[in-house]
């Protein structure tokens, strides 16, 4: 059964924007292992997989329709096949996906219990 749906999508201008803005900001919405896998990233795949998590994480919080959930509660990363595997504070299992394009970065989660 499903117990929540979310989706979100982002400009990556204004992550790109945000980075400029405030250095800390990767810091302040990824893990570390989140980091260490986007320092891998040039800096134009580094600004979309930042997007992607960003809009992965707002949908989570969505789908789980809770609030007081910190950016480090819930965590991407990747199967060897790159497929997205979200971990965060619930019960369900989670399903995520995510996808960007030349200006967008979007993503879905489905929480089933």
């Amino acid at each position: 059964m499903i117990q929540g749906i979310g989706i979100d999508i982002i400009e990556l201008s204004r992550i790109e924007k945000a980075l400029k803005r405030n250095p800390r900001f990767e810091e302040r919405i990824l893990t570390i292992a989140e980091r260490e896998k986007a320092a891998t990233k040039p800096q134009t795949r580094k600004i979309e997989f930042i997007a992607g998590r960003f809009a992965a994480k707002e949908a989570f919080v969505k789908a789980v329709g809770q609030k007081g959930i910190s950016w480090k509660d819930i965590e991407i990363l990747n199967q060897k096949d790159g497929k997205p595997i979200m971990t965060g504070p619930t019960s369900g299992i989670i399903h995520v996906s995510i996808s960007h394009s030349q200006a967008y970065a979007t993503a879905q989660v489905i929480i089933e219990g």
